[in-house]
């Protein structure tokens, strides 16, 4: 675990950064609405830090390894039957590839549908959902295995540029692997039906492409730049998303009102305020992306949501910090141990990403969940000590 107390002494040994740099840090982090309980990779706790591609590639390995072995005892479902793999990682890309590294760790099938996708940023994980549920629609009577991680180790920053020392303050390490089935017998024993996916890519504009962006600094020392335009962006990323989303789930009041208010302004050129949708109306969850505390302040904001709605994202945020592309996985988590997660009830996945890249993911309970029987559930042994107060 890596409290503030910790990350700062980790800093500051490492020899790496100068006293202002490390003073905006200790501002980041004390700003960053993170707990003392957040996690690292071992190697950024050694002294010294020992930023190897082998040690990065070692912290692949445990974090997938680790939730996929969970994901298959609990399923049962046997490693032969998997059809379809893909396995996302925004920053460590090693050949051979993430993907071959779970194929042969598991001895899966010689046939098998896999892929890695790299550079995505947090958004992938729901990248991935969207490629497994498209190759299972080609793909009868198969399983497909989604895993979702990010590796620190070959991250850290060792510069003293502030937009790049801002990834070291909120990156942690975290890993989610799903099963997705399109089996008409396993539906009695699933969780979720998927419903929608949905993405969108700013990318061709500039201010988008260039807000989450690796890079050398003035010393040649490699990281990646957050601009100030980032929350910006990703509010610009959500509008464009939710409008197409919206007459998806939307009931038709809310669809009126959305058409009347976007005639309104774009034909009649009135001076009014684009409605915002009651997407309350739509979902009973939400699991937005735990990005930072900025964003997730913007969205509640944005699309009205309640402390109540933001719950699962904001805890997620100070127990485990930003997981990356894992975090909405670790959100619908926490709604499973609070046992909030009641049959038919919908769930909606929120995820950004460098490009910049927003996607949604919609699903429907099949069944009510028990927290009971979530003995693999991160959250099962301290749920009661949350919601917590956060600094």
């Amino acid at each position: 675990m890596c409290s503030t107390e910790t990350f700062m002494k980790q800093s500051e040994l490492s020899g790496n950064f100068t006293e202002e740099s490390l003073a905006f840090q200790k501002k980041i982090l004390e700003s960053s609405g993170y707990g003392d309980n957040t996690y690292v990779s071992k190697s950024l706790l050694e002294v010294p830090m020992n930023l190897s591609f082998e040690e990065a590639r070692k912290e692949a390995e445990m974090v997938m390894f680790g939730v996929i072995d969970e994901l298959l005892v609990k399923t049962g479902v046997k490693c032969k039957d998997i059809g379809i793999l893909v396995v996302n990682s925004s920053m460590f890309n090693p050949t051979p590839s993430l993907s071959v590294m779970v194929v042969n760790r598991y001895k899966l099938r010689g046939n098998i549908l896999s892929y890695s996708l790299g550079g995505m940023g947090s958004s992938a994980g729901l990248i991935s959902i969207d490629l497994a549920k498209q190759m299972l629609q080609v793909q009868p009577n198969s399983y497909a295995l989604a895993v979702s991680m990010e590796s620190m180790t070959l991250n850290w920053y060792r510069g003293n540029n502030r937009s790049m020392l801002i990834t070291n303050c909120l990156f942690r390490m975290g890993a989610a692997a799903i099963l997705l089935s399109n089996r008409s017998f396993d539906r009695h024993r699933s969780k979720y039906q998927l419903i929608h996916t949905l993405r969108t890519h700013k990318g061709a504009d500039d201010n988008s492409y260039n807000c989450v962006y690796q890079k050398e600094d003035n010393s040649k020392t490699v990281g990646v730049a957050l601009s100030k335009d980032l929350v910006t962006m990703a509010g610009e990323a959500l509008k464009s998303n939710i409008t197409t989303l919206g007459p998806l789930v939307l009931p038709m009041s809310e669809q009126i009102l959305f058409l009347a208010s976007l005639i309104g302004r774009k034909i009649f050129k009135m001076k009014i305020k684009q409605y915002v949708p009651d997407f309350k109306l739509a979902f009973e969850h939400f699991c937005i992306h735990a990005g930072g505390r900025a964003v997730l302040d913007e969205l509640e904001k944005n699309l009205k949501l309640t402390k109540w709605n933001m719950e699962p994202s904001r805890m997620t945020l100070y127990r485990f910090g930003n997981t990356s592309s894992s975090s909405p996985w670790y959100e619908l988590a926490y709604l499973e141990a609070k046992g909030r997660i009641k049959k038919g009830d919908r769930t909606w996945q929120i995820g950004f990403g460098s490009g910049f890249k927003c996607n949604s993911v919609v699903w429907r309970a099949l069944r009510t969940i028990d927290p009971a029987k979530e003995k693999n559930n991160p959250w099962m042994d301290e749920i009661d000590e949350f919601p917590g107060h956060v600094p």
